[in-house]
């Protein structure tokens, strides 16, 4: 296919082709004054440029770089640049029902929903029901060429989700030779491994006219248990400081609680922990069921001593989940005629992942109890019972001997792509596609406790002939068999075969995107250059369906909605690059950049976003750019139609007399109070309860807006050969944005309105006859905001040394603001996120790469500055919490050695966190924000390849 070529004198424009690297590599060759530089088209733009002089700060990674780890996948190493949060990888991926094994990028930690993931400058069909989120599992790493990487809003080139920004994966077009690899890994601390096998093929044909590939990968992992690494193993618990003075309350030297070791609860345990008539939770049992005195130590809120009896909560942790990964891809390009090319991808991808959670189990609930008429009970406990007046015993008791909960999780993906592409007109460049994806998921939930069949079973009695049978006659007749849980291990398969059952919930996500573009990079001559244009069109079709078993409901297992929806969109771009100035003093080149995308969704009508830039060209050794953009994202599928899935709150019923008290003018509360027919006098036995309540989507949610603003220069100074420095100031503010609301804030703003009860948020919130709150509605609304600013800096060089070729970059961010609104409106509330569990303020990557003939060498250094465990509004009003307020600096090391032989096989051995950089005190990894910390420890691998 014929390759279109233009000239340049410019040094700018062919090192800008560095701009952005995170390896600098790619900037060898291309600092030595004109040449012939191939026009491209780079992320952030429809229009084919020169050399890559990007518009906006764009961040470059090679494919072979992100390969070159003990990483088990290609978003797991992508997510260590400082740009992208790690709100979805593989240690914390398993935080929600269905949600394991996903890896989801989060450009500037702003939302996975607001990142567009592309591959080949296509969309690609999401893994996880009602989103857009797409899972990098399913892209093929062993044909990556490079991962461009652009912040700041681009909805006016690529449409809805690039609210911040867009990865662009870019495989290779023409895939040539044999490629087969095999890495096995193993922790030096745990029985953790993993393996990854890549198998790559392809071939011309027809007189290479066409070329034909296709790829096989397998990755998988164990699991590991937090009690496998001794980072995780112990027991913490943060614990009342009974040595804080009264009158030092606020002093943040006698803090509220004690961050402390081998703290572990003592009022409940596997095999049942109940008080007599002190109120104390002393009594336990033995395995066979008889009587247990605690050893809780000198303090009845905690335990801390080595020999007290306690659980460790720990042991049911799983800090890695078992993982499992097949990709097979298949690609066929061909050149019709020298000027159009037809081209096609297919591609199968199955991930499996398990993930293992703590058993059922009931804690101060009065249904959980054993009445003293129970046959099981066994004499000691029988007298403690009579020796105390009481009829029932109430068992806190996690259910271990019933089986922890397990959830597998298999998606399988199907995409294909077909289109063609080439020239028209001479310097018209086309591209018609059709691209059609589809993700289906079964996840299934063992050992899910049946509650009523539960409950039956623990009320058991004997019959008339000494046995020992459920207490319900009804029960009897549908198979109820008796459960003794006092102790433990009692249940025969029989029993366990009443008590528990699996549930299989399905979801299937399609996406069907037809679109077409055309560009010309030399439209027309103005006095300053040539004015660039890019137009085209876009259908897309998103559905989803998700649902949930029968018999959900009733288990120890959130119900959840059964969500389903679809929509359509219609849209169609323009885009300008406007030459103004060249060969001038002080301006060398100076050109506007304009876009803007018209979308009209079946769901919430007509969208607009643009998009305004600037380049200009200062000197061949300092170039400056600007970019400021509108972004949309519409609601997705389950933001629109997620039906109303069952959840659990905490909180405080304001209508309480004794909440009414605390305010100094009750006036306004009271009276809506009254209003919703809660009686003044009216208090509730409870305090902080965890109610009923559900989760959904709202089919009245509009778009969420974002306004972005990047300002950089870009410096490739000609006393220093093959150096790039680029610096990027960026600014995102999100209006509008889709997001749920704080429960406990429902609740107080019904009743706070100071124009009564006739408010969104009372009609939210159910009570009973007795005016209890028996349910609160939650549900999505257009009520949020979010702003984060920062400044991006990256630095590139190469140079020759000792006879070999060294790489060095520095990528790093450093975060200015980041706050998040619970309501736009009001600017005065807000979350202070910066500096925060991950939002680290200052986060770096250095990176080095040595070759010596055929030796080869690398390290990656990550830096994440210190974190903050609280908000800054929440140390407003606390500031002494806890003596664990953070997290401190955390530096890893990862490095590679090598060596290529000349049959084509090349041998690598590699060791991930060189220095065995534990994590940071209090945290094992698995949250949303320690997912940037390593909690496998130092970890070696070996490679082999081999290339034909």
């Amino acid at each position: 296919m014929k390759t279109n070529y233009r000239h340049s004198a410019l040094k700018t424009s062919i090192v800008a082709a560095s701009i952005g690297l995170a390896f600098s590599a790619q900037a060898q060759g291309e600092n030595q004054g004109a040449q012939e530089t191939e026009v491209i088209e780079i992320t952030g733009s429809r229009i084919l440029r020169e050399g890559a002089v990007s518009p906006s700060p764009v961040t470059v990674i090679s494919g072979e770089q992100l390969t070159n780890s003990g990483a088990l996948n290609i978003g797991e190493a992508l997510n260590n640049l400082p740009q992208l949060a790690n709100t979805y990888n593989l240690s914390n991926s398993g935080r929600y029902i269905g949600t394991a094994g996903l890896n989801i990028l989060d450009l500037r930690g702003m939302g996975t929903s607001r990142t567009l993931v592309l591959v080949n400058g296509k969309r690609h069909v999401s893994s996880s029901a009602g989103q857009s989120s797409v899972d990098t599992n399913t892209i093929p790493s062993s044909w990556i060429e490079k991962v461009e990487v652009i912040t700041g809003g681009a909805s006016a080139v690529y449409g809805s989700d690039a609210v911040t920004g867009v990865v662009n994966f870019i495989l290779k077009k023409n895939v040539e030779g044999l490629d087969v690899s095999a890495t096995a890994g193993t922790a030096e601390s745990s029985g953790y491994t993993n393996q990854k096998i890549n198998f790559s093929y392809g071939s011309n044909f027809d007189n290479d006219k066409g070329n034909a590939a296709i790829s096989i990968e397998y990755s998988g992992q164990d699991k590991m248990d937090a009690l496998e690494n001794p980072w995780t193993a112990t027991a913490f618990r943060n614990m009342p400081n009974q040595n804080q003075p009264a009158d030092q309350l606020n002093n943040p030297a006698f803090p509220d609680k004690i961050y402390t070791e081998n703290a572990s609860y003592y009022a409940i345990n596997e095999q049942g922990v109940f008080a007599a008539a002190n109120g104390y939770l002393t009594n336990s049992f033995n395995e066979d069921g008889t009587l247990k005195r605690l050893n809780i130590g000198d303090n009845y809120d905690f335990t801390t001593c080595a020999d007290c009896d306690n659980i460790n909560l720990y042991k049911y942790s799983e800090i890695q989940p078992k993982f499992d990964r097949v990709n097979v891809n298949a690609k066929v390009n061909y050149d019709i005629t020298d000027d159009h090319r037809f081209y096609s991808e297919a591609k199968f991808a199955k991930t499996s992942s398990t993930k293992q959670g703590q058993p059922s189990f009931f804690f101060f609930n009065p249904l959980n109890s054993i009445k003293r008429t129970n046959p099981y009970l066994s004499d000691d406990v029988a007298q403690v019972m009579d020796d105390n007046g009481v009829s029932s015993i109430m068992l806190n008791r996690f259910n271990n001997d019933l089986g922890r909960r397990i959830e597998d999780v298999e998606r399988t993906t199907l995409r294909a792509v077909a289109g063609i592409e080439g020239y028209v007109l001479e310097d018209w460049k086309y591209d018609l596609s059709f691209n059609h994806g589809q993700t289906k998921t079964d996840r299934t939930n063992h050992n899910s406790l049946i509650m009523d069949n539960y409950f039956n079973a623990i009320d058991a009695v004997e019959d008339v002939d000494g046995n020992i049978v459920c207490a319900d006659a009804t029960a009897q007749a549908n198979g109820c068999l008796p459960l003794n849980i006092m102790g433990s291990g009692h249940a025969d398969e029989a029993t366990l075969n009443y008590l528990r059952t699996s549930l299989l919930g399905t979801s299937t996500i399609k996406q069907t995107v037809i679109s077409g573009s055309v560009s010309n990079a030399d439209l027309y001559e103005l006095p300053a250059g040539y004015l660039s244009f890019a137009t085209g069109f876009e259908y897309r079709k998103e559905q989803s369906e998700q649902t949930e078993p029968e018999g959900a409901a009733g288990t120890f297992f959130n119900s959840l909605g059964e969500d389903k929806g679809q929509f359509n969109v219609k849209e169609a771009f323009v885009e300008f690059s406007v030459p103004v100035l060249a060969d001038e003093m002080f301006a060398e080149e100076l050109s506007i950049d304009a876009a803007a995308r018209i979308a009209k969704y079946s769901t919430t009508g007509t969208s607009t976003s643009w998009k305004l830039g600037l380049n200009w060209t200062v000197s061949d050794e300092f170039r400056l750019r600007a970019t400021k953009s509108a972004a949309i994202r519409a609601p997705n599928i389950s933001e629109l139609f997620g039906a109303p899935s069952e959840t659990y709150f905490s909180v405080d019923d304001p209508c309480k007399s004794s909440e009414l008290a605390f305010l100094d003018d009750p006036t306004t509360r009271a009276a809506n109070c009254l209003a919703l027919g809660v009686s003044p006098s009216f208090n509730s036995n409870y305090d902080d309860a965890t109610l009923q309540g559900t989760n959904s989507g709202n089919r009245e949610v509009q778009p969420e807006e974002s306004r972005s603003l990047t300002i950089g220069a870009v410096i490739t100074p000609d006393s220093i050969d093959n150096l790039a420095i680029t610096l990027d100031y960026w600014d995102i503010e999100l209006e509008d944005a889709i997001d749920s609301i704080n429960a406990q804030t429902i609740l107080d703003r019904c009743v706070d309105s100071e124009s009564g009860i006739n408010n969104q948020y009372c009609s939210l919130i159910t009570r009973d006859s007795n005016s209890e709150i028996i349910g609160i509605q939650n549900s999505v609304l257009n009520v949020a905001g979010q702003r984060a600013r920062g400044i991006d800096f990256e630095v590139s060089h190469k140079a020759d040394l000792f006879g070999g070729k060294l790489n060095s970059s520095l990528i790093a961010t450093y975060m200015i603001e980041r706050k998040d609104y619970p309501f736009q409106q009001d600017k005065t509330t807000f979350d202070n996120l910066r500096g925060t569990d991950g939002n680290g303020q200052i986060q770096a990557n250095f990176n080095l790469n040595y070759e010596y003939e055929d030796y080869f060498a690398s390290t990656s250094t990550r830096y994440i500055d210190s974190v903050s465990l609280y908000t800054d509004q929440e140390l407003a009003l606390n500031a002494n919490p806890s003596d664990l307020v953070g997290y401190d600096t955390y530096i890893t090391t990862d490095v590679t050695f090598g060596y290529k032989f000349e049959s084509g096989v090349k041998a690598t051995v590699g060791i991930d966190n060189f220095f065995n950089q534990p994590l940071p005190f209090g945290t094992n990894g698995t949250t949303e924000g320690s997912g940037d910390y390593d909690n496998i420890g130092r970890f070696f691998y070996t490679t082999v390849s081999y290339s034909f």
